[in-house]
């Protein structure tokens, strides 16, 4: 568990801003949608099986550990890389 380093935690994250950004960019506008439907349906495909692998993984790891996993459910659904990284931060942290 201590091979994530809060340098490639912090680059993450803000690249996950970045992409969202761009992403509701080109999805939102005046005009019609640059995304194409396929596009769209991988990407919500793609979301959906990420979010239940994570949550496999966070279930597990909490577990192992003792934590209630139930509780990072919702905010794994809005945003599982932000939710990934904080998870990983908070139980990276040394037990006094």
């Amino acid at each position: 568990m201590y091979v994530w380093s809060k340098r490639i935690v912090i680059t993450l994250l803000v690249t996950f801003g970045v992409l969202q950004m761009v992403f509701w960019s080109t999805a939102t506008g005046d005009g019609a949608s640059a995304l194409t439907t396929r596009a769209t349906h991988w990407l919500g495909i793609n979301y959906f099986l990420l979010v239940v692998w994570v949550f496999v993984w966070i279930f597990d790891q909490a577990r192992v550990r003792g934590k209630n996993a139930w509780i990072w459910l919702l905010p794994l659904l809005v945003a599982p890389l932000p939710t990934l990284m904080a998870f990983v931060l908070i139980l990276q942290r040394r037990l006094k």
